[in-house]
């Protein structure tokens, strides 16, 4: 197996129906036929707290205000971190996780109207001050993720807002990762082969150039 000299966090986000679960399943499966020690996860829902947060999240059973519904993430995220990213890091894994802190900052900030400084004091609370060593950004327009939400029985409240939300959503991460340096921007109307190719080459490429892959 090969090694890495430390621990890595790689997040991935996107819009709803942008795609990016599968893209982060099939980079799964190639680092891990590359030998590299992959830590699959998501937020929110990855720890047995989570899961519970999760299901209260996208079902809404019960009426969640914005605040709240960040607070919610933000709680699953705390959790996550203490439970799950901080061991892994220690472990020197390779950590691809579906969503992290930017999505807080675009759904609840760009889309809820909630401060974009509040929600990034709190994240970084939550987060122990660590963030993502590469982002990977899978941006599509939302008439096409709305076309791939018909394809599916169930939707979750979020897939459920109207399309003017979503483009809030793509003008917040446009807007927040324009100025980046640590982020791979993916065109998600592209094959899924082709983006896991794009994907995974970039990051091998970064890990070799940063003397991290051994």
């Amino acid at each position: 197996m090969k090694k890495l000299s430390r621990g890595i966090l790689l997040s991935i986000e996107g819009i709803d129906g942008s795609g990016k679960s599968t893209l982060l399943a099939n980079m799964a499966r190639a680092f891990n036929a590359a030998e590299l020690p992959v830590v699959l996860t998501h937020e929110p829902g990855n720890t047995p707290l989570g899961k519970t947060l999760r299901t209260l999240l996208q079902e809404r059973t019960v009426p969640v205000t914005a605040k709240a519904e960040f607070l919610l993430f933000a709680t699953d995220r705390a959790q996550h971190f203490q439970e799950l990213i901080i061991p892994a890091l220690q472990d020197n894994k390779l950590i691809l996780s579906d969503r992290m802190a930017d999505s807080s900052l675009v759904y609840q900030g760009y889309g809820r109207g909630l401060p974009l400084d509040m929600i990034s004091s709190v994240n970084s609370w939550a987060m122990e001050g660590i963030q993502p060593d590469l982002t990977i950004y899978v941006r599509i327009p939302p008439a096409v993720a709305y076309e791939r939400f018909k394809q599916r029985k169930k939707l979750t409240v979020f897939e459920q807002e109207k399309e003017t939300f979503f483009t809030k959503l793509v003008t917040g991460f446009d807007t927040i990762f324009a100025q980046r340096t640590n982020v791979i921007h993916l065109d998600g109307q592209r094959p899924p082969d082709e983006l896991t190719n794009q994907a995974v080459s970039t990051i091998t490429e970064w890990l070799i150039t940063h003397k991290i892959l051994t």
